[in-house]
């Protein structure tokens, strides 16, 4: 009996099922929960437009920008902004039981305004600073920046063109955000008086850059270098620009409730089917596997805390389709421990030493498991990639739970049952659901 082997494994099985008890309900409390689960409201809006207008592309995906600026902004947590038909947009909030609170964040316009002078206070105290010590300054944790008192707009989103957009710079090769002035005068009288300092450019009460004058600019055209700045970033603050230089005002056409009653009962109703499951599929592998089934037990449990814990750790909104991919998961990792478990049986009854089974059934059946796990997450991906909506949630859970089915059902698995086999505490294949066979020797 090699002690040192046994020792690993019980290791390995006493921290899953202690940090899995002592950690699995505080992890669950920070899960954000979709609408279907938590209640709250959906929203649709009318995008209105000048008489004869039409509204093009990049309208659309301005307002969207918008949309999201001022539900993430006002930390409505788990929102879906989606684009229906050419006009409208659907927005639901899980949570925000108060449509009223809700409507006026959302239909409000978003104001983009640029100022030459500003105030920064650190933990409520006002704070001089100069254009070489403004950044360090704004940086430091407690650093609030508005509009100093009084002070007027240099220019607002209604002065600007809504054609904003991420570009390199052909001399520096850094990345830049291109904006164009409906009046060249006003953006050459700007950077005229203000040649050498900073301007700043807020979206509501949102800093979104500060950036020095360096010339005078008679095109009004002008490019917001960013150093340091990735093309995602660069592009993001193109279309809070757009978003905020957008004049088209939102019409609130529809409100639907969703209690959280309904939602309650849903998630209830799922996690007792849940349980249920996984209370027969514990019994029915302990049964048939006796104690490859109890390792494939807790690799099961592995695979709850882990996805519970990616949740939990990366904000990812659960809702009732992605709660059904995650338990379909489940099915799948019992199934890869099954075809491991009947192959291993299969070297047995070949005569083979339970070690040396144990060994040769994990490594034959790895091509078959990896097969049907690739198949599951390509039809996953397509789900995500071509969905909407639920369809999309449905598979980035599917995804999610194949990804962890690798490392828990697969990978850890065969590493604890591994462990077991070579510790020789058993030596009867008996105990990995085999009849009789060769013992180990």
């Amino acid at each position: 009996m090699k002690w040192g082997r046994f020792g690993a494994f019980l290791v390995i099985a006493l921290c899953i099922l202690g940090l899995t008890a002592g950690t699995s309900v505080n992890l669950w409390k920070n899960v954000k929960l979709g609408l279907d689960l938590k209640g709250g409201y959906d929203l649709v809006y009318r995008i209105v437009l000048p008489k004869g207008q039409q509204i093009t592309t990049q309208d659309q995906q301005a307002m969207l920008q918008a949309v999201n600026l001022r539900v993430n902004g006002a930390g409505i947590g788990s929102p879906s902004i989606q684009l229906e038909d050419k006009n409208l947009i659907d927005v639901s909030l899980a949570g925000a039981y108060n449509a009223s609170q809700a409507n006026a964040i959302i239909g409000k316009t978003a104001q983009l305004a640029i100022y030459g002078n500003v105030q920064l206070k650190v933990k409520g105290k006002v704070v001089n600073w100069t254009t070489n010590t403004f950044d360090q300054l704004a940086a430091q944790p407690g650093a609030v920046v508005t509009p100093a008192p009084g002070a007027e707009p240099l220019a607002t989103g209604a002065d600007m063109k809504n054609d904003a957009h991420y570009a390199q710079d052909p001399t520096s090769g850094q990345n830049t955000v291109v904006v164009s002035f409906k009046s060249a005068n006003l953006w050459t009288n700007v950077t005229q008086k203000y040649n050498g300092k900073l301007i700043f450019t807020f979206l509501g009460d949102r800093l979104i850059n500060d950036a020095v004058v360096q010339g005078v600019n008679p095109s009004g055209t002008t490019q917001i270098t960013m150093p340091g700045y990735s093309v995602q970033q660069c592009t993001q603050l193109a279309n809070e620009l757009n978003a905020g230089a957008l004049p088209y005002p939102l019409h609130l056409v529809s409100e639907t409730s969703v209690g959280p009653q309904l939602g309650a009962a849903s998630l209830k109703a799922t996690m007792v089917a849940g349980l249920i499951a996984l209370i027969l599929i514990f019994i029915f592998m302990l049964l048939i596997y006796r104690m490859a089934g109890l390792i494939a037990d807790i690799a099961l449990v592995a695979y709850g805390y882990v996805v519970l814990a990616l949740f939990s750790g990366f904000g990812i909104v659960l809702t009732l389709p992605g709660l059904a991919a995650l338990i379909l998961g489940i099915g799948m990792a019992v199934d890869a421990n099954v075809i491991a478990y009947e192959r291993i049986k299969d070297e047995v009854r070949n005569g083979r030493s339970l070690q040396s089974a144990v060994i040769a059934g994990n490594k034959r059946s790895l091509r078959t498991i990896l097969d049907s796990h690739a198949t599951t997450f390509i039809a996953g991906a397509v789900m995500y990639w071509f969905g909407e909506g639920d369809i999309k949630g449905f598979g980035i859970a599917l995804m999610l739970s194949i990804i962890v089915n690798l490392l828990t059902a697969v990978a850890l698995s065969r590493i604890m049952i591994t462990q077991y086999t070579r510790s020789n505490i058993v030596r009867n294949p008996f105990w990995y659901g085999s009849g009789k066979g060769a013992l180990h020797k």
